[in-house]
């Protein structure tokens, strides 16, 4: 009986569960999230003992996506990562991964959402004094 109770149950949630619409995620969402993603993502490797060393020398980054100087800035960004020559940080995985997910976030940006962001605000020196309060 139990069974029969629990089966008629699941039964009943299903159609539920189906019904309720799916909504991939806009572009706009994506770069949102890859963008704080990032965010935090480089300030820990500032602070990891493995890492730090050699993100000694490369500025802090704050993306904000609603800026147009975010554009140049990773541009920048990624030159630094990718310009790294000490042995030991060009070849350490997670400065390599950090370099190709700005690029990536980068070509998103410039190609693939060109048309669905809005850049509110070209302030440059926003994104420095916003990292420099967070």
């Amino acid at each position: 009986m139990a069974i029969l109770k629990h089966s008629l149950l699941v039964l009943s949630l299903v159609p539920l569960i189906l019904a309720s619409p799916y909504h991939p995620p806009t572009c706009y969402t994506k770069v949102l999230n890859m963008a704080q993603d990032l965010t935090q993502r480089t300030a820990e490797m500032k602070r990891h003992p493995e890492t730090s060393h050699c993100m000694a020398n490369i500025p802090d980054l704050y993306i904000d996506i609603h800026n147009e100087c975010v554009m140049s800035k990773m541009r920048t960004y990624i030159s630094l990562v990718e310009g790294l020559r000490e042995r030991r940080c060009s070849y350490t995985r997670e400065v390599r991964k950090l370099g190709l997910a700005v690029r990536q976030l980068f070509i998103i940006m410039s190609q693939k959402c060109h048309g669905d962001l809005v850049f509110t605000s070209s302030d440059c020196a926003a994104l420095e004094r916003r990292h420099a309060t967070a």
